[in-house]
């Protein structure tokens, strides 16, 4: 590798930083519009109430969609039932409904207020959500007209929808079915999403969505700010890193999520993390009045606000918050692109210099080319059991990781699959075996056919999401070295061979701690690609990921063998072989007749 070449393309990467420095921009919040009152020792008593008598809100409950109307009714808005269905893992088709209580504005734009009010049903839920639909309940009331009276406390100049989702606790299913089907979802101008607000933590601004984009910086700093003026501190974020990482590997438990992914604007104020609480032990007794009186009036105070100038908040795009300020989601895209030039430059080179010499590259292509095969078999049969429906199935949402941690895989068709798999790799082997030394051309010529699969599947993870360099970034950086350290000991090579999957460990690790997922992570991956939230596209790419590693940890350990010429293969292959032990044997076991005699002529 020309070290030179590399070293001298880095340089080329200062002028995207320097543009990224000079995206950095300030998002300016609304204007406040007036200073609320909320009553938390009110929505406390209502939370215990529903957390008492409906304890066990698993999706499509009838109790508390009961509940949420008799609390609503009497302040004279109208609630609209929206009813849908979806798949839940391990409970199968579940019919559901949303409610939507609303308050007509001067403006047919919307602004949404939604929380849901379901839980798992492994406890109370008394934060998680009863604490949120009492606060829904609370907020509508103040744009209702109390009993008794005949004129409304305040008049929106916005529409205001009240939408008291299901399956919330089961990766937003009501939220995203409101923001496909719902009739109101055309005219939705940003959408405040409350979630587990009774809790001992800090209050949290969830922003990440479906897609790798973000709501308006407008609107975000415009909740931030009205969280501040409530609390007297900004509302915590996720690091810059987290957020990297949410944009390479779009995922969200909240209900903004599918919003964003239809370009609404959506925010989720919260006391929990980016996994919600545990539902055991999640007891009224918990709630704590002040959060909910801190949560109440900062949502009520960014509804007003919202309602003065909802126009100027509206829409999605990307970009990393850092708190006052934010950096340009293009500036980034531009960075991670930028860093790919050192390794296509001295990939290209390194293919350059192979053709000068003359070394031959058709050979590790086409060993590359049988390991492409075996992992596109294998690829193959997991989307063809999950077609056939073998795995556990679902809607195509983010799958609760407390569930997923219960989801039971079926142990005999794993089996099959890995047996499967193994014939597939039995017959890939066989002509990937060393049968003599490699020459260092051969060497060489392995790294280069492996490093060019990968600037191709960097262009195509441009293609589709630039911001999922951030996990392919060490693996092309790394690995570029390997021909560089081929001559020193194997725990070089090897320690070389194991900084590439920092990217995929990055993501694990999020997975795992973030979520308390632990070593399920990677059935959990798994699980969200059998329901479909993870896209099928990511497959191929995926595919031609794991080629690549596999030719070089083959390299780095000394496994590695040119495919042989056609002179140079065994007259029949492993399944060939098989095929044929088995005919003879049952050939051979069959009793054989005695010849029959001639006919003698007849004398005549």
């Amino acid at each position: 590798m020309n070290g030179r070449l590399y070293r001298g393309t880095w340089l080329l990467v200062g002028l995207p930083l320097l543009v990224a420095a000079f995206s950095v921009a300030r998002p300016t919040p609304l204007p406040r519009a007036f200073l609320p009152e909320f009553d938390g020792q009110a929505t406390k008593e209502l939370a215990t109430d529903l957390a008492t008598s409906d304890p066990n809100r698993f999706p499509g409950a009838l109790g508390p969609v009961t509940w949420f109307k008799e609390q609503v009714a009497p302040y004279g808005l109208p609630i609209r039932t929206e009813r849908f269905s979806a798949v839940i893992p391990g409970h199968g088709r579940m019919n559901m409904q949303n409610l939507v209580a609303e308050a007509i504005g001067r403006s047919p734009r919307a602004i949404v207020v939604m929380a849901h009010r379901d839980n798992d049903g492994s406890g109370k839920g008394a934060n998680d959500n009863a604490s949120v639909t009492a606060m829904l309940v609370q907020l509508a009331r103040a744009y209702g007209t109390p009993p008794g009276l005949s004129v409304g406390a305040l008049h929106p100049n916005h529409t205001i929808l009240f939408v008291s989702t299901d399956g919330g606790a089961f990766g937003a299913l009501g939220a995203a079915d409101f923001a496909a089907h719902s009739p109101f979802r055309h005219d939705v101008a940003a959408v405040i999403d409350l979630d587990s607000v009774g809790g001992p933590g800090r209050i949290r601004l969830q922003i990440n969505g479906d897609v790798p984009r973000t709501p308006s910086g407008t609107l975000v700093e415009t909740a931030a700010t009205r969280i501040a003026a409530q609390v007297g501190r900004r509302p915590a974020r996720d690091s810059m890193l987290r957020q990297l990482v949410d944009l390479g590997f779009p995922y969200s438990l909240y209900e903004q999520a599918p919003f964003v992914k239809h370009g609404i604007g959506a925010v989720t104020l919260t006391t929990a993390h980016d996994n919600p609480p545990d539902p055991i032990g999640d007891d009224p007794g918990r709630l704590r009045v002040d959060k909910l009186n801190q949560v109440g009036r900062s949502a009520q105070d960014l509804l007003g606000t919202l309602d003065e100038g909802v126009e100027f908040a509206q829409g999605t795009s990307s970009y990393v918050y850092l708190g006052s300020r934010l950096i340009r989601g293009w500036a980034i895209e531009l960075v991670l692109i930028a860093c790919l030039l050192p390794f296509l430059a001295a990939a290209i080179d390194l293919f350059a210099r192979c053709r000068r010499r003359r070394i031959p590259l058709a050979p590790a292509l086409r060993a590359l080319r049988s390991r492409l095969g075996f992992w596109i078999w294998v690829v193959v049969l997991f989307e063809l059991f999950g077609l056939l429906g073998a795995w556990p199935g679902g809607a195509p949402r983010p799958v609760s990781p407390r569930s997923a941690a219960a989801t039971h895989w079926p142990a005999a068709l794993l089996i099959v699959l890995a047996l499967l798999a193994l014939a597939g790799w039995l017959v890939t082997r066989e002509r990937l075996l060393p049968r003599g030394e490699i020459s260092v051309e051969q060497d060489l010529a392995g790294h280069t056919a492996a490093l060019l699969a990968l600037g191709t599947l960097s262009l195509l993870v441009v293609a589709t999401n630039p911001y999922a360099l951030l996990f392919l970034l060490p693996s092309l950086h790394a690995w570029l070295w390997l021909p560089q350290v081929r001559r020193m000991g194997a725990a070089v090579r090897v320690g070389v061979l194991a900084l590439g999957f920092a990217g995929p460990s990055l993501l694990i690790a999020e997975l795992a701690g973030r979520y308390g997922l632990g070593w399920d992570a990677f059935w959990y991956l798994a699980e969200l690609r059998v329901v479909g939230y993870v896209p099928f596209v990511v497959m191929p790419l995926l595919v031609v990921w794991l080629a690549g590693s596999g030719q070089l940890a083959a390299l780095s350990v000394g496994r590695y063998a040119p495919y042989p010429e056609v002179a140079e293969l065994p007259p029949r292959g492993p399944v060939r072989r098989v095929l044929r032990n088995t005919y003879l044997t049952v050939h051979n076991r069959r009793p054989r007749r005695a010849p029959e005699e001639l006919p003698e002529a007849l004398e005549g």
